[in-house]
């Protein structure tokens, strides 16, 4: 296969690497307008190709576009590959509404052709362990899963830290939690600078009194990255700053013992052992990279398609529309979460 990278800006060079290390790819073309990335690159990777015209990369023999642009410029260019014929990689998020998201979704599928988001969390070692000890059932029934994102900058002219940051928390919560019905959101924030959100609170609210909390903000003076799931049996901790143990594992929960009066009702705390699971150590992207080549060899959706783009900007509207009308909003089109 050939591959297009289209935008060679910050992740534009790590798409080029990892497709240039995939044994199917014969050809990898670069695309951007900016005369210093097209330098970059050939100086970091001379075998690469380079045009400074989206749209002859459009028409030439690439069987992959892979989008790595301004979020405002995705259905744009997404569509365009779309209807050449070109299977999509696409930079989170999606599309800058579900319209679009539902459009370039149906325009693949007439076409008989792919759509791989790159929800990149998806693929790393972590959260795979993660997922794995839920479907086993160790943590019980999961009832909250509470995200902190937060660094100092940087700030993005097209998006609030909202569609910047929390793409890659609510990716992380639609996989480890599948099945759940995510059915409104309330969200608050402040946009201190360009009229932009750089702080913000989002809560995801589930049918069956599940509760996801996201805390997002780019005017934090430390980097913080750090995730709690709780389940009735046991909770867990991921912190993806630390080097070795991201994950740990506790023993530890809370136990309602009923009495006749309910303002008697007795808890006990039960604090057990903690043990942090061995995490597989491998390159993200380059699963990622891995997946979407096999999910066309093999005609199938790849582990994060369209539909899980498209989750994620539901989620996202309704955070927008919560900021906006003050309100607790419902979410489009239900979404039904790893479905």
């Amino acid at each position: 296969m050939n591959v297009g990278v289209l935008g060679l800006g910050y992740w534009g060079p790590n798409l080029i690497r990892n497709f240039l290390g995939h044994p199917e790819i014969e050809k990898v073309i670069g695309c951007d307008k900016k005369e210093d990335r097209r330098n970059f690159i050939k100086s970091r990777f001379p075998s690469v190709e380079l045009t400074d015209n989206a749209s002859e990369l459009m028409e030439g023999d690439c069987d992959i576009i892979a989008i790595a642009t301004p979020v405002n410029t995705h259905y744009d260019f997404a569509k365009d590959a779309l209807e050449a014929g070109k299977h999509i990689w696409v930079e989170k998020p999606f599309t800058s509404n579900s319209a679009q998201a539902e459009e370039l979704i149906d325009i693949a599928q007439k076409k008989n052709l792919k759509i791989f988001v790159d929800h990149t969390f998806i693929y790393t070692g972590a959260v795979r362990k993660i997922k794995e000890l839920i479907d086993k059932g160790e943590l019980g029934d999961i009832i909250y899963f509470d995200s902190v994102r937060i660094n100092l900058g940087l700030f993005q002219n097209d998006v609030n830290v909202i569609w910047d940051l929390a793409p890659h928390d609510l990716s992380i919560m639609n996989y480890i939690l599948p099945g759940k019905i995510a059915k409104s959101v309330d969200a608050d924030g402040i946009a201190n600078f360009y009229n932009k959100e750089n702080i913000a609170h989002i809560s995801v609210h589930f049918e069956d009194n599940c509760f996801a909390h996201f805390h997002v903000n780019w005017t934090s003076p430390v980097k913080i990255r750090k995730m709690i799931v709780g389940g009735t049996k046991k909770m867990l901790v991921y912190d993806d700053m630390e080097n070795f143990e991201k994950i740990k594992v506790y023993d530890s929960g809370i136990e309602m013992k009923a009495r006749e009066n309910i303002h008697e009702a007795l808890a006990q705390y039960r604090i057990g052992d903690m043990y942090s699971p061995k995490i597989t150590q491998t390159e993200a992207l380059n699963l990622a990279v891995n997946e979407f080549i096999e999910s066309i060899n093999e005609d199938r959706m790849p582990l994060t398609s369209g539909k899980d783009g498209l989750d994620v900007v539901r989620i996202l509207e309704a955070t927008d529309k919560s900021i906006n009308k003050g309100k607790q909003i419902q979410i489009g089109s239900t979404v039904v979460i790893g479905e």
